[in-house]
């Protein structure tokens, strides 16, 4: 496997196959756990959008299972610069759910209800500007974040470099963190949670053996928990 440590800037590696080469799947196991949290958050704030874009949407399960559970009258786009990803997305494509191989910051004419920014904040070299650059794309987004910074991922050597090297992560977030960077450029947050990937998505066994102390703190102190032992995400709903 190549390391891509050396070539963490270089955008091309989502463009020329290195990243696939890394993440065969693109992740597209993730999307299950993903759908039952953002759908979640849509009944929570009873919000019914009609028309759903994701920006960087690799292999297009998220839209997939989205359009599956919602049905109705939505429509779906993904977005995203790799042509591998896109690939993936094959045959799931139909009369309301639709791919494109762009940049969504530079297509003029593009606007939605909502949209889903997962799990790519961390990838993007300038990501201050990649939040302003969507920002007028749609009325209400929905943006889930890695918190890669706990105490447990710092004590480890490698912590953060594995993030680094197999998943391509520039920026490592708390919920803090997360939230000021929303803010900053420009963001209200109408409302935000953790998700417990750690707990759902356990498939090692060193992280299955952590569920059951990771319960137990998660439900004495939330914050404290995911601070201390890591493993959870922040989905968080903004206009």
């Amino acid at each position: 496997m190549e390391n891509i440590s050396e070539k963490v800037l270089d955008s091309s590696v989502y463009t020329d196959g290195r990243y696939l080469a890394i993440n065969p799947l693109w992740h597209a196991y993730e999307s299950p756990f993903k759908v039952t949290h953002i759908l979640q958050m849509l009944r929570k704030n009873r919000l019914q959008p009609k028309t759903i874009c994701e920006v960087g949407c690799g292999a297009g399960e998220v839209l997939k299972l989205l359009q599956e559970r919602m049905g109705g009258t939505c429509r779906f786009w993904g977005y995203d610069i790799s042509p591998q990803a896109l690939a993936m997305c094959e045959g799931k494509a139909n009369k309301s759910l639709q791919f494109k191989l762009a940049d969504i910051s530079r297509e003029d004419d593009s606007y939605f209800d909502l949209l889903l920014v997962l799990d790519v904040i961390e990838h993007v070299e300038d990501y201050l500007g990649f939040l302003g650059g969507i920002r007028p794309k749609s009325d209400l987004k929905i943006f889930h974040f890695p918190l890669d910074l706990s105490v447990q991922a710092l004590v480890r050597q490698r912590g953060l470099l594995n993030r680094r090297e197999l998943y391509r992560h520039l920026h490592y977030f708390t919920k803090e963190t997360a939230l000021e960077t929303l803010k900053d450029t420009g963001y209200d947050v109408i409302d935000y949670c953790y998700t417990p990937r750690c707990i759902e998505m356990a498939n090692e066994v060193a992280t299955k053996l952590a569920i059951l102390p990771r319960k137990l703190w998660f439900a004495l102190n939330q914050d404290l928990a995911v601070r201390v032992l890591g493993g959870y995400s922040l989905l968080v709903l903004a206009r």
